[in-house]
């Protein structure tokens, strides 16, 4: 569990919600925060006296503060989009931080000692620059990322593969809350590989809330029409979505409610009709499937097992949907909304050696084709640009290192610019560009001069690029980097920047997410039941006002248990 004297945890940063565990006493230990809650809400929200929220106080916010709470920005990751919160604008890797920081807390307070190290986890269909984004991310919360481990391994490990004798194949299918990927691993002697992962990052439960949005935008249109597009509205359908989808994973049908401009909307939604209104989401599951046992080899029936892992698998319409792919019933012996963090522990103990784990490989691979763009000569000596010439194709196993040797294309050109990008399209244009990098190259006739470029691709899906002229011996280096490359000088400077925002104590969570909550549920109801919630508060409040702890946790209890009653407990 250690590497020098620090502890590596691992750390689950999900769309919906994220978890931190630690390999302790030979066994992967779950770290609960400060609500005792083992998931921790991905929600940021600055509040009113200006001061920072994270987890559960921030998501009950969500509906009642829409414009000083943040949620499923990891959808963002790599990106340059920022958030406004109140008077701050934010990154989605700052945001991330933010949650991770919290996690860091939760777990030197459960251990007693400091964290600084960690494995964190990305889907396995993140590429070059979401990688690099939460790896800063990490490094904004004060964390070395030890590793940055693909999700789907992850849920291997969590399920026990890393500890079976015999020769198997499985398939990890992990639909989270914004994000699909799907991965076929082998185990033979004490190997853990990766034949293929893919996926689909635009894919996962914010998706099916979405159609569940659609379906009361369109009973009530004529109502909203005025107010479609206001956030406040969209966030409390947003949140009436989740409460309804995760009902429908109980029952045939649900109510979605919420209240607007001081009247009641309700909905009653059944299992077919959520069904038909996801329909094209449940057909968008089945081709990165297909698509992995075809790069892989591996045919369906010679799987042993299909698991199935990420919160959005709790809902009977994608469980019927896998079933139906696999003409048989998915493993569900692990919790999904653990397993990810749960796996990323284990990898935390394997890297620390210690005992009581056995020794496992682990190897990985590229998800993604690497390559750089070429200029081809047509049959009458046209010439047309923009051509992706792959170098390292995807799911090559990593570590990988490939080289292509390509020639000069003018007489007496003087140098060569090669430009990197990653994806599966035929054109560049439709792939993404990571960077570039030329060389100088001596006169000659074209196609006189050879240039090498090697691509080498680590277990951190960082690549790194070597282009070289063999006539010459000049060489170019780039480990690629993205346009808004973040200096270690810059990194302190944002890491002291966001150590400005002021954050709530710890010990005083439960009492922001009961008040939050609280505030929320006045806003949802109407009449006797919101009178009856305003004096719930108002007593809270007296309560909180004695400043004796006593006091404060009895009313709490009361509190809640109140708003149980009201409107069923609170979920994660």
């Amino acid at each position: 569990m250690r590497a020098g004297d620090a502890l590596i945890v691992g750390i689950d940063l999900g769309t919906t919600n994220s978890a931190v565990a630690v390999w302790k006493d030979g066994a992967a230990r779950l770290i609960p925060n400060s609500l005792g809650h083992t998931l921790t809400p991905s929600v940021v929200s600055v509040d009113d006296d200006g001061s920072l929220l994270v987890g559960l106080p921030a998501r009950e916010r969500i509906a009642t503060h829409p414009g000083r709470t943040a949620f499923a920005f990891k959808r963002y990751m790599g990106s340059t989009r920022e958030t406004r919160l109140a008077e701050h604008s934010l990154l989605p890797e700052e945001l991330s931080s933010l949650v991770l920081k919290s996690l860091k807390a939760d777990a030197e307070a459960f251990l007693g000692e400091a964290v600084t190290e960690a494995v964190i986890t990305v889907p396995a269909y993140f590429n070059d620059k979401q990688r690099k984004a939460t790896r800063r991310a990490g490094e904004l919360a004060g964390l070395k990322v030890e590793r940055l481990l693909n999700e789907p391994t992850a849920a291997a490990l969590a399920y026990g593969i890393h500890e079976r004798g015999a020769e198997a194949q499985f398939l990890v299918f992990d639909l989270g809350g914004g994000t699909f990927d799907v991965s076929i691993l082998e185990l033979f002697e004490g190997v853990i590989e990766v034949r293929a992962s893919t996926g689909d990052n635009r894919l996962g439960g914010e998706d099916f809330n979405a159609a569940l949005v659609q379906l009361m935008r369109q009973k009530f249109a004529r109502e909203w029409s005025k107010d479609k597009e206001d956030p406040a509205l969209l966030a409390r359908l947003n949140v009436a979505a989740e409460q309804t989808r995760r009902a429908l994973t109980e029952r045939s049908e649900a109510a979605m409610s919420l209240i607007w401009n001081e009247q009641s909307f309700e909905h009653t939604v059944t299992t077919e009709a959520f069904e038909h209104e996801a329909e094209p989401l449940l057909k968008r599951l089945r081709e990165p499937v297909l698509r992995a046992l075809r790069d892989s080899g591996v045919r369906a029936e010679t799987l042993n097992e299909v698991v199935m892992v990420g919160g959005a698998t709790r809902m009977p319409v994608v469980r019927r949907a896998v079933t139906r792919m696999f003409g048989r019933f998915p493993a569900n012996t692990v919790n999904p909304d653990e397993a990810v963090a749960v796996g990323a522990a284990i990898q935390g103990g394997l890297k620390g050696r210690h005992s009581d784990l056995r020794e496992v490989v682990l190897t990985d691979v590229c998800p993604y084709t690497l390559g750089v763009d070429t200029t081809r000569v047509g049959p009458g000596g046209q010439r047309r640009s923009g051509f992706f010439a792959p170098i390292i194709e995807r799911n090559t196993v990593v570590p990988a290192s490939r080289s292509h040797s390509f020639t000069t294309l003018e007489d007496n050109q003087l140098k060569v610019r090669f430009r990197i990008y990653q994806g599966e399209a035929r054109l560049v244009a439709d792939n993404i560009l990571l960077g570039e990098i030329e060389v100088p190259v001596p006169r000659a006739k074209a196609g006189q001069v050879e240039i090498d470029c090697r691509f080498s691709y680590d277990i951190n899906g960082l690549l790194e690029v070597d282009v070289s002229v063999p006539q010459t011996g000049e060489r170019r280096e780039l480990v690629i980097v993205e346009d808004d490359a973040v200096t270690p000088a810059e990194l302190e400077m944002r890491r002291a920047a966001l150590a400005k925002l002021k954050q709530h104590p710890r010990d005083d969570d439960a009492n922001r997410a009961a008040m939050a909550r609280a505030e929320r549920c006045f806003e949802d109801h109407l009449g006797d039941a919101r009178d009856h919630i305003g004096r719930l508060i108002e007593r809270f409040e007296a309560a909180l006002d004695s400043q004796d702890p006593r006091t404060v946790e009895t009313a709490r209890a009361e509190l809640l248990t109140a708003l149980d009653s009201i409107e069923g407990e609170t979920w994660l």
